[in-house]
């Protein structure tokens, strides 16, 4: 069993930074892949980051590529999303997931989720 809690969220102007961090509890968080996603109102949950169990493997939406960068600290049983070069679009909730070893892009492919963490980001 693997509980997640996600922190960070805020609002910031357009151009502006955010650091999100989720913090997973469990003794074998490092055998979890670990994802981002996130949902805007009225749209469905969509992938924006992933990263292997090890760490040494990362993907991203086509959206964020180059601007958001996820790690994670198998010591500190978190992981991070650096969010750079904010845009309005990316207003929505986001959503960290885990499922065993290997990530997806799929978030039916997770088995636990945290409760979202909201991200506004201004004109």
């Amino acid at each position: 069993q693997v509980q997640l809690v996600e922190s960070g969220g805020g609002l910031v102007q357009a151009g502006g930074s955010l650091r999100l961090s989720c913090a997973a509890s469990g003794r074998t968080f490092s055998s979890y892949a670990m994802g981002w996603f996130r949902q805007a109102p009225g749209k469905e949950r969509e992938f924006v980051a992933r990263i292997y169990w090890s760490g040494g493997t990362t993907y991203y939406a086509d959206s964020v590529k180059g601007r958001f960068t996820i790690s994670r600290d198998n010591a500190k049983n978190t992981v991070y999303l650096q969010m750079d070069m904010l845009k309005p679009e990316d207003t929505a909730v986001y959503y960290c997931a885990a499922r065993r070893y290997y990530s997806s892009s799929d978030p039916a492919a997770y088995d636990y989720w945290g409760q979202g963490t909201q991200v506004t980001v201004s004109r």
